[in-house]
């Protein structure tokens, strides 16, 4: 999908390493025709193309995601723009003059100059509109940090010359309103954020933004809370059954290595399993029994990926059309299987 940038204000940062000062320089303000005939134009050619198509989940794989969603917080039964920040991005938005756009990009250059762990460097605003699907415009904020030790080509004799302040594209901090789920659907609430560093400073500068916990964290407060439920419904209230369950859910909690618990039964799982399907389908699971690892999605579990216990050991049971192996040669590969009749009852001989 391409834009065209109908705005963009140029800001430069700079960050005094001896006082920690922070002040902004504002270069120029571009309409759409002097954009176009600007260096930025071939600078940015593209990029917000790659922007957009950067794919985020509301509940992301972890904490440390580059790319993240971000919504707008409201309390109670109030309207969106009694959100401070959506209010900004709206009047960003709805500029129509170079001189509006420019007072409404400079609130989000002091807004951001007050985080914690700014770095000098070029700070972008653009109002844009893609050039099909949409008559709304989109904002996009932008930051290219300085970069050290960069030079180019002189001449024979000096050989490379320093660049003091470049900047680049190439790890380019980015906020995008509204969030475009695919071409022709956005959503007006959300935001999407991307910082390929460790460093929070661009994505906690929007104070009245709250990001999705990692899936992780919402997976297990999940469990958790249904064994609770569990608890409560199986032991009576303040009986020694209850605290010692209430323990072990507790440990369980803590710990990082997990083992199986044996708490539930097999409907009583797949029960839980089914509300974790429910908030995140394609979310899976890792099992360890002695060397071997095991990674299912959970909606297979009691369907294709069977746990049972022979004895006082553990066998993982999987159901498949077809077996496919990797490119690690191995004579398995020519294996006639034989009927699980005949495994069961050697494995039945073997703990015997």
């Amino acid at each position: 999908m391409e834009f065209t940038i109908t705005f963009m204000s140029f800001y430069v940062i700079q960050v005094e390493s001896e006082t920690d000062k922070k002040s902004y320089t504002h270069y120029q303000t571009l309409d759409e025709a002097a954009f176009e005939k600007s260096p930025m134009a071939s600078f940015l050619e593209g990029e917000l193309k790659k922007i957009v198509k950067r794919k985020a989940d509301h509940h992301p794989s972890s904490e440390q995601v580059p790319t993240k969603l971000g919504r707008f917080v409201v309390e109670g039964e109030h309207p969106l723009d009694s959100n401070p920040n959506y209010a900004l991005f709206q009047r960003a938005l709805s500029a129509t003059t170079v001189e509006s756009f420019n007072k409404e990009s400079e609130s989000f250059v002091n807004t951001y100059l007050k985080t914690s762990a700014v770095r000098g460097g070029v700070f972008l605003v653009c109002q844009a509109k893609p050039e099909k699907y949409y008559s709304d415009s989109f904002l996009f904020l932008l930051k290219c940090d300085f970069q050290d030790n960069i030079a180019t080509l002189s001449d024979a004799n000096t050989l490379i010359q320093k660049v003091e302040r470049a900047i680049t594209t190439k790890n380019m901090k980015s906020i995008q309103y509204p969030h475009m789920i695919e071409e022709g659907m956005v959503e007006k609430h959300v935001l999407k954020i991307h910082q390929s560093s460790h460093a929070r400073y661009f994505e906690d500068f929007l104070p009245h933004v709250e990001y999705g916990d990692p899936i992780p964290f919402v997976l297990k407060n999940q469990v958790q809370s249904f064994l609770e439920e569990h608890g409560k419904e199986t032991y009576q209230q303040n009986s020694e059954e209850r605290t010692i369950f209430e323990e072990k859910i507790e440990n369980w909690a803590a710990s990082e290595t997990r083992e199986l618990q044996e708490q539930l039964n097999q409907h009583q799982v797949m029960e839980a399993s089914a509300q974790l399907i429910t908030h995140s389908p394609d979310v899976k699971t890792q099992l360890k029994l002695g060397e071997t690892n095991v990674q299912t999605p959970i909606a297979e579990f009691g369907e294709n990926v069977h746990l049972a216990k022979l004895g006082d050991r553990y066998i993982v049971i999987i159901e498949a059309d077809q077996v496919q192996f990797d490119k690690h040669v191995s004579p398995i590969e020519f294996l006639k299987p034989e009927s699980f009749d005949a495994v069961s009852a050697r494995l039945k001989n073997k703990t015997r």
